[in-house]
């Protein structure tokens, strides 16, 4: 039997504008059911994110087949429509972000199971 694929581990970055710091910590400490659901749906588990100095880093581990799939999916949900469209406001794209990319994705350089 062979062994079972690895989880595709994901890290992103955007910037959080400061005055919206306070909402965005209102918003994630209760985070809809709904929403929720459809991360789990869309097969990503340990999703995370962090903050530090106006950055929000986002980890998640995906354990799916059809990553694009999936997150088409989660775009098309309509509660998490919704949830984006209250926090996309309180974001900003990195400078370093290419054409069209909202959270930008970092580059895994090392991992140590």
């Amino acid at each position: 039997m062979p062994a079972p694929a690895s989880p595709r581990r994901v890290a992103q970055v955007i910037r959080l504008r400061p005055e919206a710091e306070a909402d965005y910590r209102r918003l994630h400490a209760a985070v809809w059911p709904e929403v929720l659901d459809q991360i789990r749906r869309s097969n990503l588990r340990n999703y995370s994110i962090f903050l530090r100095d106006g950055l929000l880093i986002a980890y998640f581990e995906y354990v799916g087949s059809n990553y694009a799939g999936d997150l088409a999916a989660m775009a098309r949900d309509p509660r998490t429509r919704e949830w984006w469209q209250l926090t996309d406001p309180m974001q900003e794209a990195v400078d370093t972000a290419a054409e069209g990319e909202w959270w930008a994705p970092f580059e895994e350089v090392f991992h140590t199971p």
